[in-house]
């Protein structure tokens, strides 16, 4: 198994370089949105942690199907502007989760090559 490094400075290039089962096992939950904002990848790990189960989210639009809580102006808001300034490297704490709203988490972004974007999610009890 590769190890992935959630704080490594190029993290998007990590992930890019790993199959979907590598991401799978990842210890950390792994998103990755296509440059419209609709869900391509959705690791096995996000979906246990996060409490978001089995449900289909391939093809969803993250901010308005899968996490509307993230879509707001200090999380959506924050990726956006980063994005209009080119490329997306940003670390955001948040709280909120499916199974549990209290639960901290501590989530980065980075721009995929593709124009794409890698969301990464840590869970309180992980760090």
């Amino acid at each position: 198994m590769t190890l992935i490094d959630f704080n490594a400075p190029d993290l998007g290039h990590q992930l890019e370089q790993l199959s979907d089962a590598q991401r799978d096992a990842a210890p950390f939950g792994i998103i990755k949105l296509d440059s419209s904002g609709r869900v391509t990848h959705f690791n096995a790990t996000e979906a246990r942690l996060s409490g978001y189960g089995s449900r289909p989210a391939l093809g969803l639009d993250f901010f308005t199907s899968v996490a509307p809580c993230m879509g707001t102006a200090e999380f959506r808001g924050r990726i956006e502007q980063a994005q209009r300034h080119g490329t997306v490297d940003i670390e955001i704490g948040h709280v909120g989760d499916f199974s549990d709203p209290e639960r901290e988490l501590q989530v980065r972004a980075q721009s995929a090559s593709d124009g794409g974007l890698w969301i990464c999610i840590l869970r309180e009890a992980m760090f």
